[in-house]
């Protein structure tokens, strides 16, 4: 762990590899903003601007694979001014890129907003965070252990 202005950085975090698919050798790889981002920002890979009228739907490419650890995933999630700012998120959100996908990372995007949205060549478009996870063993019972809360959902805990 090293020091940083704004606090401690990790270092040596999971060996996680990317495969370049665009023709294009200056293609930038994703990467962390600041020495504080989690996330490694993905941009569009794009020959031509990509046109979001209001409620559509559009896979945009980022021209990279990813072979993540067994026991890891890659949480895509929104970048949060772009979803304020223009209201294009993700469709799915945090989606999950699994340990043995090997297909280009491509994000399934909405416009939300209520006017049209260009994205550019090379706009950063979402985040990807690294993160473990384990596989849960599965048992069948006939009943479960009682709690407070119990079979209250949908706002039955308040505020």
């Amino acid at each position: 762990m090293t020091s940083e202005p704004n606090g401690p950085v990790e270092r040596g975090g999971p060996n996680v590899t990317f495969k370049r698919l665009s023709p294009d050798p200056d293609w930038p790889l994703p990467s962390y903003a600041s020495s504080g981002s989690v996330g490694l920002d993905l941009s569009a890979h794009l020959t031509e601007p990509l046109t979001f009228s209001p409620g559509q739907i559009q896979l945009v490419p980022t021209g990279w694979a990813v072979a993540l650890p067994a026991g890891y995933e890659g949480q895509v999630r929104p970048r949060s001014g772009l979803a304020l700012r223009k209201g294009l998120t993700l469709i799915n959100s945090p989606a999950t890129i699994d340990w043995d996908y090997r297909g280009e990372i491509a994000l399934p995007m909405i416009n939300l907003g209520h006017k049209t949205v260009v994205v550019e060549r090379g706009d950063r478009v979402a985040q990807m965070v690294i993160a473990k996870v384990e596989k849960a063993v599965l048992t069948v019972s006939q009943s479960l252990e009682d709690t407070r809360r119990g079979s209250g959902g949908f706002g039955s805990t308040g505020r």
